[in-house]
């Protein structure tokens, strides 16, 4: 947990999709060191068990719930139990998403696309339709996505379906904060860039890893936790004024004009 904890989420009631490793993990950690009642749901329940018990251990409240983002159905169930146990919900955390194969545009199948945009943006769609009825009856409610700054920020060569659901994130982000306004209802996004999570280090040779580390002014990946904290922030009341946003965590990457010289 935060070894700075503050209690800003204190007895908030939050789900986190994509919970189970990596920046979702992170997620978890961090908010429930701060108070916060936590949902966390994926497809994959050994990996839940597993981070469900190692916060349990260190005092976090926290369930999950296996779930499919892109199944309609999941995601009215798990706000239903969440409602069931709770009253209430609080924050949506989204942050599951699917990582696919470089392939350039030319190679792609129609079936590839669609996968990446279905698990990528759909997703996005359906669990955010599944908490509105809760948050728009309370006048409350934070919604934070995890994008990431291929697609909104910079173009990624390979990876053409996957820029295209963030870049479509951020659309759909700025649409329903404005939507939203005046039912109490914060709506924003977190754009990480190279952090250290299993998925980086499971599809990147360590060159691979050399080379994306190599345009970050910081000179190192993020971690999850580092991208948590941006996550906690806009989810807290002291973000209350902002809607529509997105933070970017990427140790400077999308500053420089070239690496070289740098």
């Amino acid at each position: 947990m935060s070894l700075h904890a503050q209690d800003r989420l204190k007895d908030k009631v939050v789900l986190i999709t994509g919970g189970s490793q990596g920046i979702g993990r992170g997620i978890a950690d961090v908010f429930v060191g701060e108070g916060a009642r936590v949902t966390i749901i994926s497809r994959t329940e050994t990996k839940l068990k597993k981070v469900t018990n190692d916060l349990k251990a260190k005092g976090g409240d926290i369930r999950y719930s296996v779930a499919d983002i892109t199944k309609e159905e999941d995601m009215r169930r798990v706000v239903e139990e969440i409602l069931k146990i709770h009253g209430r919900l609080d924050v949506l955390i989204h942050n599951a998403a699917g990582l696919f194969p470089f392939t350039k545009a030319e190679d792609m199948t129609y079936a590839q696309w669609r996968e990446a945009l279905e698990t990528n943006l759909d997703g996005v769609f359906l669990v955010t339709k599944a908490v509105l009825p809760q948050m728009k009856k309370q006048k409350y409610g934070r919604i934070v996505y995890t994008s990431s700054i291929s697609g909104p920020r910079v173009g990624l060569p390979g990876k053409s379906h996957y820029t295209a659901a963030k870049a479509g994130l951020t659309g759909f982000m700025k649409t329903i904060a404005v939507e939203l306004a005046r039912d109490g209802i914060t709506v924003n996004a977190v754009e990480p860039g190279n952090i250290e999570t299993e998925g980086l280090f499971e599809k990147n040779s360590p060159q691979a890893i050399k080379e994306r580390v190599a345009p970050i002014p910081m000179g190192r990946l993020g971690t999850p936790h580092e991208v948590a904290h941006a996550h906690l922030f806009l989810a807290s009341d002291e973000a209350h004024y902002i809607t529509g946003q997105s933070l970017v965590v990427d140790g400077g990457q999308t500053l420089p004009e070239t690496q070289f010289g740098y």
